[in-house]
């Protein structure tokens, strides 16, 4: 240890030493940032506190802080990956504390918003829409009245208050389901959960889990969704098991708990109440196709979204 202790001192007291130590020094306090620090702290923080802990100042000079050296948050250069160091008095030494930066805290939130928002079966840029896009389409003045209606029910929405959704229905690529992908993301900057739904592939997958005994658990997940989006219903093949046993319940429940329903579809009601009157085995069903309806109709406003296709 005394060789070691013996070697280091040799090594300080060189001139080669000395000159980088000083050129570090200068650097150090050339930093805008550290004078800055400096200067506000000059009542506490003294020339023996700096010199022993010229080693804190240039850590903190040496990294990024606030973003200001990094191109992007997967790019952080700081020794903690999302974090920049800010210079604390503590005592008789500096110190630094480690704060979440700008970029991370940007990312942290957004997938926060994106757990708030579950889907079954829908395109991952629906997850990605936002209402200002929506609202710069063309034929905007067609779509004002939807626009309005769905920035009401956000801007309005509190739980277990009875709020009905919407019933948005319209030819083919109008923007039906990227306008529910829009609601969704402003609900969740709200702290708002919800689950967009895609029937067809939805109803495929309940009979499919039929053998496995998880039919129950995947309606359970849709009744109960504080805020449910069921897109593009009237698209499915209808049978009368989808209407009684799963419609049904989902939508009888939600009735009850005053849960907000939204809907997509390409029929209106009259053509949606036709399309559940005749099931797949063509029976006529009118009195269970109007339950469902008048449940429909309970949780939801009709409202048309006219524009151009915009899949062609």
């Amino acid at each position: 240890m005394e060789k070691i202790n013996s070697s280091l001192n040799k090594l300080a007291n060189t001139n080669q030493f000395q000159e980088r130590y000083e050129k570090l020094k200068q650097e150090i306090f050339e930093d805008e940032q550290v004078r800055l620090f400096l200067n506000a702290n000059s009542s506490t923080v003294t020339k023996e506190m700096i010199d022993k802990n010229l080693g804190k100042l240039y850590e903190f000079t040496s990294q990024s802080n606030k973003c200001d050296k990094c191109p992007s948050l997967d790019g952080c250069i700081n020794m903690m990956h999302g974090y920049y160091p800010k210079l604390v008095v503590q005592g008789k030494a500096l110190n630094l504390n480690y704060e979440i930066c700008p970029r991370k805290l940007a990312e942290d939130e957004k997938r926060k918003r994106e757990k708030l928002i579950r889907s079954l079966y829908v395109p991952k840029d629906i997850l990605k829409a936002t209402i200002e896009d929506f609202s710069q389409k063309d034929d905007e003045n067609k779509r004002l009245g939807v626009l309005g209606k769905a920035m009401s029910f956000i801007m309005e929405y509190e739980p277990g208050k009875r709020q009905k959704g919407l019933y948005i229905y319209g030819k083919f690529g109008v923007g039906k389901t990227y306008l529910l992908g829009a609601i969704a993301n402003e609900l969740a900057e709200r702290q708002i959960s919800s689950l967009i739904v895609y029937v067809p592939d939805y109803l495929r997958e309940l009979k499919g889990s039929i053998g496995d005994n998880t039919v129950n658990e995947k309606i359970e997940m849709v009744k109960t969704a504080p805020v449910l989006m069921l897109d593009d219903i009237g698209a499915e093949s209808m049978t009368s098991w989808g209407r009684d046993e799963v419609f049904g319940p989902i939508l009888q429940f939600r009735m009850l708990e005053n849960l907000p329903t939204f809907f997509t579809s390409n029929f209106d009601m009259n053509g949606l109440e036709n399309h559940l009157t005749f099931s797949q085995r063509g029976e006529k069903e009118e009195v269970k196709a109007a339950r469902v309806l008048e449940r429909i109709q309970y949780l939801a406003e009709p409202v048309k979204l006219d524009g151009i296709n915009r899949r062609r």
